[in-house]
């Protein structure tokens, strides 16, 4: 989902970003760049927060409707994505015994679980580079 975020500067001081979406939801960078960094960062701990609370995560406001409200109206606004957090999905898969303890030999040696290994291993074959930490 793609949220609102509202940069505001003031002399002196850093660039502060908040989310009309997430009231509480702020955090400030020295650079633009930093401030962008920071909010994506703060955006998907706010939800995950709010998801591990069972509470309700709220639609994205339409542009307007953000920067008709005097609060906003003296920053701009851009726009962070959250994806969510990838599920982890259990399946089973069968092999040989033999085969099975030549993988947990080579997980083991490679400090990962089998599991993690297997997964590795597999988009390593497909040539599957951009991965998220296993």
């Amino acid at each position: 989902m793609d949220y609102i975020a509202i940069i505001h500067k003031e002399a002196d001081s850093q660039f502060g970003v908040s989310f009309p979406d997430f009231p509480g939801c702020v955090t400030a960078g020295r650079t633009l760049e930093d401030a962008k960094d920071m909010a994506i960062e703060a955006l998907a701990f706010h939800i995950e927060g709010m998801i591990e609370d069972k509470d309700t995560i709220p639609a994205p406001s339409p542009l307007d409707d953000v920067m008709i409200d005097p609060v906003f109206q003296s920053g701009v606004a851009f726009i962070v994505s959250y994806a969510g957090r990838p599920k982890q999905v259990r399946f089973n898969v069968s092999a040989m015994d033999d085969a099975l303890a030549a993988i947990d030999a080579a997980a083991q040696k490679s400090g990962l679980t089998r599991s993690a290994f297997m997964v590795q291993s597999s988009l390593e074959k497909a040539h599957i580079t951009s991965q998220r930490e296993l």
